[in-house]
């Protein structure tokens, strides 16, 4: 039998080097950047470029569709297997203690962006099949090694890509964790409008927080006007010797700067991180707001503080099999001109509707001036665990690792396994490893890299070749 560890082994140098290179590509989507040949900004197509320029010195058949997403081919059959990864990465943020864009090795993580979530278990999964390919292992199917460049917003082009090329039979995505996602929850944001306007008293002229929908913010900043700065500022520091945020606050012309420091997470789980928005807001309800930024501070201060289950609403689901409905508040904004804005994103089980969650929002939300909309998401996923993809890739994973007694999982993060009937996620985080996607110096072992290309080496093989 084959020692796919050893294998694994021999590729790390070249593995670290194409993956540090593409790693140095900040390709994050920025619509502002965005022309004909850049329809997400220059950096995820550069990325995506990079990719294909390497996959065709490799030896695959290459496809660039529309500067979006692209693939590598090997092998050939009636069935296709595909693997989706992603080459756009979320927004750096602050907090980092080396340039997230730099990755460095140390004490055995690759530390930057794009090391866990998805660059590093992305091309484990491409140098897995490189190696099979290498080692003319003959494929009774045809491999798409299909690779993204927006899954951390709207899916563009893995979207297009279903649009215009044949679907695959089955496949997974290496953009979760270990032994097997089979199952993943629905996804949805309520999007909630306020006009702008303050009463008489105190003034909240602006208000703003957050990245990204699915990431839990780490800053928060107001700009606020009060009688008395001496005491907001007394009352600012007694705030934050009282809560798990740091923060400061300066006295300018236009008002009082005032910043809240929490920490980010993925919106898939929200419970991990502290939001700078709904601590800013507790802090800003002591004001005497009136108009239309009394309700927005409410709204937030009252019902989305520490409340990533809907309790405050009366809302909260669970499904046995998939588990919590989760919330996470990622966007906030309020300016005193044009309004308010927020985006609350829900992770929800089978057994709930988005409808059903609008309800419950606009309940809270509508006597407080807001309106209430949602568009598009994601309807839940389920693949069952006796499905033989799953039983394959769980079979490849036990070997590989040692790690018995494991089971199938459902989580609240969305990949673009839910793209086809029969896909599921496949790695790369190892169960004791920890989740730093979508954080400040996001990190991955390196060790835990080699053996997931180990674990995608056998699986890949075990797919093609039965």
């Amino acid at each position: 039998m084959t020692d796919w560890l050893k294998e694994a082994n021999a590729q790390r140098e070249d593995y670290l080097t194409d993956l540090i290179s593409l790693m140095k590509i900040e390709s994050v989507r920025d619509d502002e950047q965005a022309t004909a040949d850049y329809p997400l900004g220059p950096g995820p197509a550069q990325a995506l470029a990079a990719f294909l320029e390497m996959a065709d010195q490799d030896g695959f058949r290459t496809k660039n569709i529309d500067n979006l997403v692209g693939y590598a081919e090997w092998g050939e059959g009636d069935e296709t297997l595909a693997i989706l990864a992603h080459l756009d990465v979320m927004p750096a943020g602050n907090g980092w203690n080396t340039d997230p864009f730099d990755p460095v090795i140390k004490d055995g993580n690759l530390i930057g962006r794009g090391a866990s979530d998805d660059k590093g278990p992305g091309m484990a999964a491409y140098y897995a099949l490189k190696t099979l390919k290498d080692q003319g292992v003959h494929f009774n199917k045809k491999v798409r090694f299909i690779v993204g460049t927006d899954e951390e917003a709207d899916w563009t082009g893995m979207h297009r890509y279903f649009e215009v090329e044949p679907a695959p039979t089955f496949g997974f995505s290496p953009d979760a964790e270990f032994p097997v996602i089979n199952g993943e929850k629905g996804q949805v944001s309520m999007l909630l409008d306020l006009p702008g306007g303050n009463g008489d008293g105190d003034l909240l002229k602006s208000f703003d927080a957050g990245l990204r929908f699915n990431m839990v913010p780490r800053e928060a900043t107001a700009v606020v006007e009060v009688a008395d700065n001496e005491d907001l500022v007394t009352r600012f520091t007694a705030f934050l010797d009282e809560n798990p945020v740091t923060g400061s606050i300066e006295v300018e012309p236009d008002g009082a700067h005032i910043e809240v420091i929490g920490k980010a997470a993925h919106g898939m789980e929200p419970e991990k991180g502290i939001n700078a928005a709904t601590y800013l807001a507790t802090f800003l309800k002591q004001l005497q707001l009136g108009g239309f930024a009394k309700d927005f501070v409410a709204y937030v201060a009252d019902y989305l503080h520490l409340d990533t289950r809907m309790d405050k609403f009366n809302a909260a689901f669970s499904d046995p099999v998939m588990g919590e409905m989760t919330m996470n508040a990622g966007l906030l904004s309020f300016d005193q001109q044009t309004g308010a804005h927020i985006d609350m994103n829900f992770r929800y089980p089978k057994g709930i509707t988005p409808d059903e969650i609008k309800a419950a929002v606009a309940k809270v939300a509508e006597p407080l001036h807001f309106t209430v909309t949602y568009q598009g998401g994601e309807v839940p996923h389920y693949v069952d665990p006796g499905d033989p993809l799953v039983q394959t890739l769980m079979k490849a994973y036990i070997h590989q690792t040692g790690d018995q007694g494991v089971q199938p999982e459902v989580v609240g993060g969305g990949t673009y396994g839910r793209l086809m009937k029969r896909g599921v996620a496949f790695g790369a985080l190892m169960p004791t490893t920890t989740n730093t996607m979508h954080q400040a110096n996001e990190f991955q072992p390196v060790n835990d890299l080699i053996m997931s290309m180990a674990i995608y080496m056998e699986a890949i093989h075990d797919l093609v070749t039965d």
